[in-house]
């Protein structure tokens, strides 16, 4: 009994599109013009620098977030006592809230007492809160009261949104860029062929 013969592989297709792209740019076809090969260049082009605004925008992701995560490594949690009654929320503008705040004092690392002003931003527990209550705060290496950290999530979300935000930005500049270039292209091949048509069309029609 004999056996079929055996029928060749089919090649991969996974370079097929490169090699479309290469008779695109290289490839010998009379009926290709120069604005075609410059169109596929600058796709080529614009395709190279979004790849590497994607990479970019993935070390901006994590310089961001790895920064904001250095920041709030060197911050340290303590707990303040109120020495006077908190503040009320009132109707007011948020810079005049952000700056109302209330006396209170609160031990160092080393366990130094020290006392100061504790505001609504550096201090949001505050509001409504009476003498002597224990608020959570945060100290800087100079022991002086900052703004809470964001939480790791809030970190990964910021960090997410400047590198996306990127990335989109350089997108729609790509596009646009290629839009740009694809209408100068097409008025200068509607330019090339109503030349050609005014120099071949009255010989081409007379001989009808």
């Amino acid at each position: 009994m004999t056996r079929s013969p055996r029928r060749p592989d089919r090649p991969s297709r996974q370079g097929r599109p490169l090699r479309r792209l290469g008779r695109l740019l290289l490839g010998r076809n009379e009926l290709r013009r120069a604005a075609d090969r410059v169109e596929a260049a600058v796709i080529v082009f614009l395709a190279a620098a979004f790849l590497t605004t994607v990479a970019a925008a993935t070390g901006l992701a994590g310089h961001i977030y790895q920064s904001q995560h250095t920041a709030a490594a060197r911050l340290r949690p303590t707990t303040a006592v109120l020495s006077e009654p908190g503040p009320e929320a009132t109707a007011t503008t948020a810079d005049t809230t952000a700056m109302t705040g209330t006396k209170a004092r609160w031990r160092l690392p080393n366990g130094t007492e020290r006392s100061g002003a504790l505001t609504t931003v550096t201090a949001p527990a505050i509001y409504y809160a009476p003498a002597g209550t224990s608020v959570p705060i945060w100290l800087n290496r100079s022991g002086e009261p900052v703004a809470p950290p964001p939480s790791p999530g809030d970190m990964i979300l910021t960090a997410l949104c400047a590198g996306f935000t990127t990335a989109v930005a350089a997108a729609v500049a790509f596009i646009l860029c290629y839009l740009l270039c694809r209408i100068a292209l097409d008025r200068h091949r509607l330019a090339r062929w109503e030349a050609a048509w005014a120099a071949v069309g009255p010989q081409w029609t007379s001989h009808r």
